[in-house]
């Protein structure tokens, strides 16, 4: 392929998995030659986690972005804009004349914000079956899990807590939201976990306080925030638990697969696609006694043969074959006959999210 001029948009204030996903792909195309930048807001923590070959650009006002977009774009030239995420779909959705637009669907098909939108990446073929009407060319890709730069190997949660190594620790990873189903998490630990346990949860969000509410001043639930990097987290942990109402893929679940933690995850879209082969416990979304039954069914294992860690087969989820297609898409989308149905108006029609 020949060098492009990539411009990635994410308008983000903070670093989960879409934005960590975005990331990485900007500085793999980097490497691989291509001209590559990323447009977000002023303060997010995104630019300093690019590589030095990727140029951030930032805007102030979120009233002028897509204005602002439209003139940077221009400026730069760029062959494709890359959106992540709905802010950023919503304004590629006027880029038509400015350059091919693509959009990795984090979440889901919004018929108002990716309609007008050149070429879809799916990041599961569930995902690819709900998108009624939309016109334009279309590709799964599943995600990969991010390079993480190389920090000093912290103390881990157990020594941060002062847990001692005999008590079973359950552990998850998220955004606090309803979407993210901690609150089920809370209660099925509560239901479930025995006096000598403990379960911690590393994430932010719009949740917090009704957590709080939730786990009644539990001393063995610790809320503990944002973490940069929960590689040493994890580790600590006897079981990891994804309790998401809904996912369209789950980074934190691969991470925690990269430790060899056994793992319970909810039976959501993406992980219900891409777990089934490996041994790993799905449980119904929502479900606070089946998820309670199955963290009472490994504490029982924890206390008679032990959880050891399992070598989970990572192969399925080397960036570079997804990496290669991705830029095969590009080059798809970039086809004249493959960018009309963002030159039309977008239809006016009701698509499952």
């Amino acid at each position: 392929m020949s060098r492009l001029r990539i411009l990635h948009v994410i308008f983000s204030s903070r670093l989960a998995g879409s934005e960590r996903y975005c990331i990485d792909l900007a500085n793999r195309q980097a490497e691989l030659g291509h001209e590559v930048h990323v447009a977000g807001m002023r303060g997010t923590p995104i630019p300093l986690a690019l590589d030095p070959r990727v140029t951030f650009h930032g805007v102030t006002l979120r009233l002028f972005r897509r204005f602002w977009l439209r003139r940077l774009a221009t400026k730069l030239r760029v062959d494709v804009c890359h959106g992540h995420l709905s802010a950023a779909c919503k304004a590629l959705g006027s880029m038509a004349d400015v350059s091919a637009t693509i959009a990795t669907l984090h979440v889901g098909y919004k018929v108002h914000q990716h309609a007008r939108i050149d070429g879809l990446i799916c990041v599961n073929r569930t995902q690819a079956g709900r998108l009624a009407g939309y016109q334009g060319a279309v590709r799964t890709i599943p995600n990969w899990m991010p390079m993480t730069a190389t920090e000093t190997a912290t103390a881990g949660i157990r020594q941060e807590l002062g847990l001692a190594e005999d008590v079973f620790l359950v552990g998850a990873v998220g955004r606090l939201h309803p979407s993210k189903g901690m609150d089920v998490l809370i209660s099925a630990f509560r239901a479930s976990a025995p006096a000598h346990a403990a379960l911690v949860i590393l994430g932010e969000g719009p949740q917090r306080a009704e957590l709080e509410r939730l786990r009644e001043n539990d001393p063995r639930i610790h809320l503990l925030g944002y973490r940069p990097v929960v590689h040493d987290c994890l580790r600590d942990l006897n079981l990891f638990v994804s309790p998401s109402r809904e996912e369209s893929f789950g980074l934190a679940i691969i991470e925690a697969m990269s430790t060899g933690v056994p793992i319970i995850a909810t039976a959501t879209e993406g992980p219900g696609e891409f777990l089934l082969d490996h041994p790993v416990t799905l449980v119904p979304p929502g479900s606070v006694d089946e998820l309670a039954a199955e963290i009472r069914t490994a504490h029982g294992q924890y206390c008679t043969v032990g959880l050891p860690r399992i070598g989970y087969d990572l192969t399925l989820f080397d960036p570079a074959p997804r990496l290669a297609s991705i830029m095969d898409f590009y080059s798809q989308v970039l086809q004249a006959g493959q960018r009309s149905p963002s030159r039309q108006k977008a239809p006016h029609m009701a698509v499952a999210t």
